[in-house]
């Protein structure tokens, strides 16, 4: 049987073990919406992942939602992140960008010129985010025209573009937790006509043609995408029917040949089966997929190894557990304690909780 810490082969790349360090937004971004120093020490001291999907970067201006998040769409973003991938690459890691457009989470202050967020619709999210003034309501956004979209399509490939430029091993397209190609997919936010609106088909467009987009750039084998099936993060309600969407979703994706699909189970940071929601089989959809299968939502050590003892996943992602412990592969393969992560410096701040979390002794 296989192991977490087992080599495994995903599209392109061999990755030393299938432990993925999830991606985590962490507000720290400088002059520039930069990955700044501090940035590379965190990744480098994170490289023993089998994978690093890095914190959510924008494709564009219009793509920010959060204050101090890093873009991937300008040469100065371009040779910052490529000091992260060197380091994360001298220790033997591989990493990947996750590309990110907020969609309606967002705010004016955020947006070029005070511009209104975009998006399927033009009703405003029960959400908040986080901007100068701490947290506020999210503002009320504009629905894109159909003849908009193209352009969306082509931020992404100039991002996967200035990925490839700045070194990264992949991208990972993120479609989950409520942002914009989420957005377009289901039917609780899209309430759109035309050829992005209504039926399944139509709601999935955007996210084939953007993922197509990306593949073509940098090479289906090394691409990923991630999905969150019955998430209502971001004030989302879920899809009426998340088994017809996703089979959709999964099945035309398939043939792409992408290197992996990254799912989170349930809901972002709460029940994998949420007992409001419907059953969902997320085995079937694994099914329905030829690519590596990696899992997210709460995983430990035990429930980690066990997805991929018993054929449940590929890849196991942790999130919070890598941002206290730089050296987590290393402690989940010994069985050793955890450090308190210190939750108030989650967001923004300089090296305390970020980089300053000790490592066991060698």
């Amino acid at each position: 049987m296989p192991s977490l810490f087992d080599p495994i082969d995903i599209g392109d790349l061999r990755l030393a073990n299938r432990v993925v360090m999830a991606p985590l937004t962490r507000n720290r971004a400088i002059d520039g919406l930069c990955p700044g120093p501090l940035t590379v020490e965190y990744y480098r001291q994170r490289a023993t992942a089998g994978l690093i999907v890095s914190e959510a970067s924008q494709i564009s201006p219009m793509a920010q939602g959060y204050l101090d998040t890093p873009g991937i769409h300008t040469p100065a973003q371009v040779a910052a992140w490529r000091a992260v991938t060197d380091a994360v690459h001298a220790e033997g890691g591989r990493i990947f960008i996750q590309l990110w457009h907020v969609g309606r989470i967002s705010h004016v202050s955020l947006l070029p010129g005070g511009a209104a967020p975009v998006s399927s619709t033009n009703r405003r999210a029960d959400a908040q985010t986080f901007t100068r003034d701490g947290f506020v309501a999210v503002s009320p956004p504009r629905a894109l025209r159909d003849e908009e979209l193209p352009g969306i399509v082509a931020e992404y490939r100039h991002a996967t573009r200035c990925a490839i430029d700045a070194g990264f091993d992949g991208v990972e397209v993120h479609a989950a937790n409520s942002y914009l190609l989420d957005q377009f997919l289901r039917d609780s936010v899209n309430d759109r006509e035309g050829p992005y609106g209504g039926s399944v088909a139509n709601r999935a467009r955007l996210l084939i043609d953007v993922t197509e987009a990306v593949a073509s750039e940098i090479g289906a084998g090394r691409c990923g995408i991630r999905l969150s099936p019955l998430t209502t993060s971001g004030g989302t309600p879920r899809d009426s029917d998340p088994r017809t969407l996703f089979n959709h979703v999964v099945d035309q994706l398939a043939p792409l040949g992408l290197a992996y699909m990254h799912v989170i189970e349930g809901e972002t940071g709460g029940a994998r089966q949420p007992a409001d929601a419907p059953l969902f089989d997320y085995a079937a959809l694994r099914r329905r997929f030829p690519g590596a299968w990696m899992l997210n939502n709460g995983y430990t050590r035990e429930t980690g190894m066990a997805a991929v003892a018993e054929g449940r996943a590929d890849l196991v992602a942790f999130g919070r557990p890598f941002i206290g412990n730089p050296d987590l592969v290393r402690r989940l393969r010994e069985d050793a304690p955890l450090n308190r992560l210190r939750a108030d410096k989650l967001y923004g701040g300089g090296h305390e909780g970020y980089i300053d979390y000790p490592a066991l002794a060698m």
